[in-house]
């Protein structure tokens, strides 16, 4: 089957920025793509709804042999976000370090080691910086008390104005250097992961429980070929809590209508599923895991320092499911065979900007490729079975791609006539 019409679901991770900055990326990386792959891409302008918690656009694309329509949904959550980092930069100071030292001290951060040394290095390395500019503060604060004292100001007064000056060097710093440092970004991240894995933001599970019937709304409607849930860093179990909770309202949502998959990438599962009380969410992973009608496909890069890699979403959390596991089919995705060699070397650097190529365009063709995903014609199922026919098709001449389409829709007929899924060999063997 081709796919002429495809439904994206996308969910952010904690990202301020939101649906404008957002909109703007996808429409240059977008014409990025069509260059790279010689296609001709199109995309309406956003239409909000009334609530502003979603946007949509359409994109029309068309190759030589293929057009695609890809009706888009950005899920938004930037509001929540924005009113986190708003907060006084002492509390989510104070507010953060305490929570570190909470997971330090049940071992939830020698969890986090044990599963990718990287990951923990990078939520760790804030820390690590606010202990070096308190440090630095103290040391001015310090001198300029040493000052005080030569002038004759008695003691209190001293200690008074040391302290003032401890405040405000200290907070001058984080603010004014936050562009660089993003210390304070993944304080607030911090604090907002511990806060959603222990059931204390009523307002974001609301929130996905209404994006959770929309996802209902939109299979029964029918009018897709094909849904895909795509959740991006923390949009990984934002989408993954999505979907589970739209089973709970359908648990034949993926039996009668689009096939739907869950796509994850530069996922981040254990900083919600390692916390004792996340077992609401791990019973969510188990129930993805089982699931039949549902395909998962979780991508990961060992390059992106802040996903976890290599990890099994499954395995990883002790759940093991028996025989019935299906999900998810984890793909390694190598930032070094979609970016250009000349490029490479400064890009590998720039840490947030290796996380965001997940959802940029490449500069090589490659069996991954985010845009060639919500845009081109090969089921998402399809396209990580068969990488090599996946990326035959958009870039082999006329006799290889009708090579490739055989061998997809050899893979299509082998998918749809497995006798038992529950017997199917685990889908989390790695590829890639």
């Amino acid at each position: 089957m081709r796919v002429q019409h495809r439904h994206i679901i996308y969910i952010q991770g904690y990202d301020p920025r939101g649906l404008a900055q957002y909109y703007r990326m996808f429409r240059t990386e977008l014409r990025k793509f069509s260059q790279l792959y010689q296609l001709s891409a199109t995309m309406s302008r956003p239409k909000g709804t009334p609530d502003a918690e979603m946007a949509s656009w359409t994109i029309e694309t068309q190759a030589d042999d293929w057009q695609t329509r890809t009706s888009y949904d950005f899920l938004r959550f930037e509001d929540f976000i924005q009113r986190d980092l708003a907060s006084p930069i002492w509390r989510t100071v104070f507010h953060a370090v305490w929570i570190y030292w909470r997971l330090v001290l049940s071992g939830t951060i020698a969890r986090f080691w044990r599963a990718n040394w990287r990951f923990a290095t990078f939520i760790t390395y804030p820390h690590f910086l606010l202990l070096l500019e308190a440090l630095c503060a103290a040391g001015l604060a310090l001198a300029f008390e040493r000052g005080l004292d030569a002038f004759g100001m008695p003691g209190p007064l001293r200690i008074v104005a040391a302290a003032a000056v401890f405040v405000a060097v200290l907070g001058a710093a984080l603010k004014y250097t936050e562009n660089q440092t993003y210390l304070l970004y993944v304080l607030s991240d911090t604090i907002w992961t511990w806060e959603f894995s222990h059931r204390q933001r009523p307002e974001w599970d609301q929130r996905i429980d209404r994006f959770a019937q929309h996802l209902v709304d939109i299979a029964r409607s029918g009018e897709a070929d094909e849904i895909v849930i795509v959740g991006h860093s923390s949009g990984s179990f934002l989408g993954t809590e999505m979907l589970a909770r739209a089973l709970e309202l359908d648990p034949a949502l993926g039996r009668h209508g689009p096939r739907i998959v869950l796509l994850t990438i530069g996922g981040n599962f254990p900083i919600v599923g390692f916390h004792a009380v996340s077992q609401p969410f791990r019973d969510h992973l188990r129930l993805l895991a089982v699931e039949p009608s549902i395909d998962w496909i979780d991508c990961q890069s060992r390059k992106d320092v802040m996903n976890f890699y290599p990890f099994d979403p499954i395995a990883g959390h002790d759940i093991d499911p028996g025989e019935q596991r299906r999900n998810p089919r984890i793909v390694s995705v190598r930032f070094r065979d979609i970016i250009k060699p000349e490029h490479y070397n400064v890009f590998r650097w720039k840490f947030f900007r290796v996380h965001f190529q997940f959802v940029m365009a490449n500069e090589r063709p490659h069996a991954y490729d985010f845009f060639m995903i919500v845009c081109g014609p090969i089921p998402l199922t399809e396209r990580m079975a068969v990488p090599d026919a996946a990326l035959a098709v958009a870039t082999g001449d006329p006799a290889t791609r009708e090579w490739a389409w055989k061998r997809i829709e050899s893979a299509k007929a082998d998918h749809a006539n497995a006798a038992d899924l529950a017997k199917m060999e685990t889908s989390a063997r790695r590829s890639g």
